[in-house]
């Protein structure tokens, strides 16, 4: 006969599992709480850093230091609401946990740049004006730079350990709020990251690269994207520039005809010959065929060397798309009989001025006045906070590299985006597309290109999926309502109107391509090793209109990476870079 109670085993699992959902619901209003409050301080955050940007650039110090005290504060106050164990222990939950742990790792990330990267980024603004890097009359004011080094140091460092935090983020396993949140300061962080580092770089190459410790000599040469190569397009227009003291002056201009053919070629290395033969080593004008500026930089030099015989220090390649944000800068400009503005004057250089002038000689000339007047104009008439941005956004899109004859300061460019070595798999993976025509025109200015990258596992491998399309958006005429330097005219086999191209398609490093098609078809390809990526090319031929869609999938050590970013040959137009779910080809 039972006394109503229940067994003291059955009491004892009533009452734990009472304490267990109490403690439970006690967990998560006081995760709910702070977490609310958390929010609410990365918002202050993010809101105080868009008018710190903005005092910095209109050199309010005052107003950029109380900012940055703001910012640190509620910075500080997010990382503490989500670093206690609870926190971290409901970071550890199925499904919900990564949400917790992404909150975190951002309150982290602002709490340690506002700590460690906005105080030597405001004792550098101190000590120059950042809006103008010291530019002024066409000389550059050298001697603040070798002060602010060791604070932009400290800031780029924090901000480079910060990004890659930010990438590794997954923010996809994350709610769609929080992701796009994540996805937003990732690309703020990115951003800070590649500014300061840029002008962590400017502090240290600046004073020694204008002549601050004696005069320099560099090649400045100029691409046309109306024909397309590796690093951007044709060398058309290439000048001397000379540096003493932070002044720069054109000393002297040249065009592709004062090099002619090399009967023997410039040594290249085993990458360049088996995508293009020997070519870039004979013409000047193909030497931004080589994927890696840290061997075009060098022979582009040689070539000036053994033709003029100056001595060369470092070598500039700069594209003629970049004109558009210069010009934005500087204001109109007149170049021979013509005049450009922001929005004419890429049409005007890589399109109208061949049925203007059809004479290519006369084009050399007036290619030459147009870089004349722009250089002039950047350095004497242009705010420098505008031709700061304007080159800031041109590096951006890869339309500038730099390479340096000098060993120390071609560590430090070889090493950023600037000096246009191939990319290392590091944070994050990196895939490519090389476009080089061989059309021998201008027909480029109508080329369309779309780029989609895939992730995933085929048949148990890790890969990577990267589809090229590439269209000749040419009018239907175009063999006949173009110009014949335009079109080619067919002297080098292409029927005019048509575009023949090499798209070389690199993978991940230790990665090999397992599938390659070109419009769900095989098709011949050529293939190479660019240090120790894959590259698959493809020779493709297209009429006015069409279009074709080629197709590597790449395996192995590498491939599969989440984290996966494309770089590509700056275009006219900068082709559209998506992500797409993975159908395994193979």
């Amino acid at each position: 006969m039972s006394d109503g109670r229940l067994p003291v085993r059955r009491r004892w699992v009533r009452w734990t599992i009472g304490v267990i959902v109490i403690l439970f619901v006690l967990a998560i209003g006081w995760v709910a709480i702070r977490g609310i409050g958390a929010v609410n301080s990365l918002q202050e955050v993010a809101a105080s850093s868009s008018k710190l940007k903005q005092a910095i650039g209109e050199g309010d110090l005052d107003r950029a230091a109380s900012l940055s005290s703001r910012i640190a504060h509620h910075a500080g106050s997010a990382h503490d609401l989500t670093s206690d164990p609870i926190w971290h222990g409901f970071g550890l939950l199925p499904w919900l946990g990564p949400n917790f742990s992404a909150v975190s790792e951002v309150a982290a990330i602002a709490d340690d740049v506002a700590s460690d990267a906005l105080v030597p980024v405001l004792q550098a603004a101190d000590e120059l004006d950042l809006a103008s890097l010291g530019l002024s009359g066409g000389a550059v004011d050298l001697a603040p730079f070798a002060q602010i080094e060791p604070s932009l140091a400290d800031a780029s460092a924090t901000l480079t350990s910060a990004e890659t935090r930010a990438i590794r983020i997954d923010a996809d396993a994350t709610l769609p709020p929080l992701a796009d949140a994540v996805r937003e300061m990732r690309s703020t962080v990115t951003q800070a990251a590649t500014v300061v580092g840029a002008l962590h770089g400017a502090s240290a190459l600046l004073p020694s690269m204008l002549g601050a410790e004696g005069p320099r000599n560099y090649v400045l040469a100029m691409q046309n994207n109306a024909e397309l190569r590796s690093s951007g397009g044709i060398i058309g227009a290439i000048a001397l520039l000379h540096a003493e003291n932070g002044r720069i002056t054109l000393v002297q201009q040249a065009s592709v005809p004062d090099f002619p053919a090399l009967e023997t070629p410039l040594p290249l290395s085993e990458s360049t010959v088996a995508l293009f033969e020997d070519r870039p080593g004979r013409y000047m004008q193909n030497l931004t065929s080589i994927p890696d500026f840290t061997e075009a930089g060098p022979a582009i030099a040689t070539r000036w060397q053994n033709r003029f015989g100056q001595p060369v220090d470092g070598v500039i390649a700069v594209d003629a798309v970049m004109t558009e944000t210069l010009v934005a800068a500087t204001g109109p400009l007149t170049f021979g009989p013509f005049s450009a503005t922001e929005e004419t004057v890429v049409g005007l250089l890589l399109s109208e001025i061949y049925a203007a002038v059809p004479d290519p000689l006369a084009q050399d000339e007036i290619f030459s006045q147009a870089a004349g007047a722009l250089l002039s104009a950047a350095l004497t008439q242009a705010d420098p906070k505008d031709l700061v941005a304007a080159l800031s956004a041109s590096a951006d899109e890869r339309r500038i590299r730099i390479w340096s004859a000098h060993e120390d300061e071609e560590a430090i460019l070889s090493a950023s985006t600037l000096g246009g070595a191939l990319p290392e798999d590091d944070t994050q993976t990196h895939v490519g597309v090389l476009l080089n025509d061989t059309t021998g025109g201008k027909m480029d200015f109508y080329a369309d290109a779309a780029i989609t990258t895939s992730i995933g596992t085929c048949e148990g491998e890790p890969t990577t999926q990267v589809t090229v399309t590439w269209k000749n958006d040419a009018p239907a005429d175009a063999g006949t309502s173009l110009p014949p330097y335009v079109t080619a005219d067919g002297f080098y086999g292409v029927p005019a109107g048509s575009t023949r191209t090499l798209i070389t398609v690199y993978g991940p490093e230790g990665a090999a391509p397992s599938h390659i098609d070109r419009d769900g078809e095989e098709a011949s390809v050529q293939t190479a090793l660019l240090g120790s990526r894959s590259a698959v090319q493809h020779e493709v031929l297209l009429a006015p209109g069409e279009s074709s869609k080629i197709t590597v999938e790449f395996q192995g050590t590498g491939a599969g990476e989440r984290l996966t970013v494309v770089d590509h040959t700056p275009m006219v137009d900068t082709p559209e870079t998506s992500r797409e779910q993975l159908r395994c080809a193979s």
